[in-house]
């Protein structure tokens, strides 16, 4: 099989997809990439030294020996930069989130609809193995019918991640409520069958806010800004952002258009750093204990009882082939991307989704900076969800007689 020649838009903290791709003679090969920071194209240049390498991405989007294109660039940029891939005939790969606003989202998929180039978002999460066994126990009727899901999130190596650079101003983001939010957001719509439709939501800027040690405007992030035995506790972070405007803890509450409710917490200064699932349904409850090896879901449908940690059903969550990248998880999302390159049709993720849940945590975060006011989540025009939902592939509709 020849190799698909990728092209790389950014080469930040989700250069490890570039790299995940990168498989000489097995598939792929990056062949130029893009990135301005000058430090990071001199990595990329080890990782791939018979790649062009440019800080102008046009150069990369102009080359004529691309098949498809990487975008790990910050999410603001994701769709002006998409949709030029888009209108060069590339079909392209953009990180989560989609982008930062509705508007920006629906103009990456209308792009992509009115020049039939294939697009595919890099919600990775839809591959981890506690997902899929999640909902794999969910579609087997291991609950019944879906009524309600909870989500918590512990970010515990958030103030490392997320409030030393970009991702700590809104005009970047928007809020965490979306951006990291977005993957959480994205699997709950997956495993309840429905997007949100109404949600309200509450936050603040509790313990990063008040830390005085910023960096200068300019100045690089420290050596050392991740460690990952270090910076405990949360207020001996050092050299944060020098501008910090969103919430480093929120609360969501959503309600899907096929009635679930659903609901969503974020916490960005625990001391563990995972992710805990509830769904309920009309005939039993699962839960995830870790979300990795070594963790296992626990489904309770047999009887009724008072609290018992013995559960009817317990499924340890299983190790992925290749453990690099999110538990696994990327290495099958890269796989997907290609054969969808080559191939077309549907995949697991989902443009038509990675749109709502951008929806979902734009609405919720204008919820919570309006003392949590609900929010209705806009729909996306019909005609582009049947487009995408029917895997890219456009139908011939009879003429309308006269």
């Amino acid at each position: 099989m020849t190799d698909l020649r990728l092209g790389v838009l950014g080469y930040g903290l989700r250069g490890s997809l570039a790299r995940t791709a990168h498989r000489p003679g097995s598939g792929a090969r990056v062949t130029a990439l893009a990135e301005p920071d000058p430090r990071a194209r001199a990595e990329a240049a080890v990782a791939f030294p018979e790649a062009l390498l440019t800080a102008d991405h046009r150069e990369v989007l102009a080359h004529t020996g691309i098949d498809a294109v990487l975008i790990l660039t910050p999410d603001h940029t994701h769709a002006d930069l998409a949709c030029e891939a888009l209108r060069a005939g590339k079909p392209v790969f953009v990180e989560k989130p989609l982008d930062i606003s509705v508007e920006r989202c629906d103009t990456i998929l209308r792009t992509a609809y009115e020049t039939g180039t294939r697009l595919y978002i890099g919600h990775n999460m839809r591959h981890m193995p506690v997902v899929r066994l999640m909902r794999d126990l969910v579609r087997r009727g291991a609950v019944g019918e879906v009524k309600t899901v909870w989500i918590r999130h512990f970010v515990g190596y958030g103030g490392d991640w997320y409030f030393k650079d970009w991702h700590a101003e809104r005009r970047y983001t928007t809020g965490l409520l979306l951006q990291k939010a977005a993957h959480d957001i994205d699997v709950l719509h997956w495993l309840a069958g429905g997007y949100a439709r109404d949600v309200q939501a509450l936050g603040d800027l509790m313990v990063y806010g008040d830390n005085p040690h910023r960096r200068e405007p300019g100045e690089p992030k420290a050596d050392d800004w991740y460690t990952k035995d270090g910076h405990w506790p949360p207020h001996t972070q050092r050299s944060l952002n020098p501008v910090i405007d969103v919430e480093d803890v929120s609360l969501l509450n959503m309600r899907l258009d096929n009635g679930v409710l659903a609901a969503y917490q974020q916490c960005h200064f625990t001391p563990d750093y995972w992710r805990n699932y509830t769904v309920i349904g009309d005939a039993g409850r699962l839960e995830n204990f870790g979300d990795g090896p070594g963790g296992c879901v626990k489904v309770w449908n047999a009887r009724r009882s008072g609290y018992r940690p013995e559960a009817d059903e317990v499924h340890g969550i299983p190790a992925a082939e290749d453990e690099a990248g999110h538990g696994g998880a990327d290495p099958l999302l890269v796989d997907e991307f290609l054969r969808f390159v080559r191939e077309g049709g549907r995949t697991d993720t989902s443009p038509v989704a990675a749109r709502m849940a951008v929806a979902a945590g734009v609405r919720a975060t204008a919820s919570l900076r309006d003392g949590g006011t609900p929010r209705r989540v806009p729909p996306l025009d019909a005609d582009l969800a049947e487009y995408f939902e029917r895997g890219q592939v456009r139908v011939s509709r009879p003429a309308t007689p006269p």
